[in-house]
């Protein structure tokens, strides 16, 4: 049987694009960068929801000055954000938000220049096991 679309996941989700929009349109601070909400992550009790972004840095920055001045921007504008996505979503309780910098794609990265230096290494060091009969 399939699973449940649940609750907690439809907030999430309704969370992710609310936030994209705000974030794009009405967070104005020159320290953030090109700012994407990946994954949003809401506590069954909707006490927190744990908020997900990927940074694109602007200005020349280097990415992890980027990163931390966005989450630094960020984490003080959720109780702004929080206030405009309360009178966005009708919910008894509006969650509090937690902003992360997702670090799946820089390891999604990682994983793939290694593998693709696996490949060249055994492509330049052929095998050279073959059957002798």
């Amino acid at each position: 049987m399939a699973r449940d679309y649940s609750r907690t996941e439809r907030i999430a989700d309704q969370l992710q694009r609310e936030l994209a929009q705000l974030i794009q349109f009405e967070v104005k601070d020159p320290r953030l960068g090109m700012v994407t909400v990946s994954h949003v992550k809401v506590s069954k009790d909707l006490g927190f929801s744990d908020v997900y972004i990927t940074v694109m840095p602007l200005n020349g920055k280097d990415e992890a000055e980027a990163i931390v001045d966005s989450l630094k921007v960020l984490n003080s504008a959720a109780g702004f954000l929080r206030g405009e996505l309360a009178r966005k979503i009708k919910l008894r309780i509006m969650p509090q938000l937690r902003f992360h910098f997702d670090e799946t794609i820089e390891r999604g990265r990682h994983l793939h220049h290694l593998i693709e230096a696996a490949i060249r290494q055994e492509n330049q060091n052929p095998n050279n096991d073959t059957d002798e009969e």
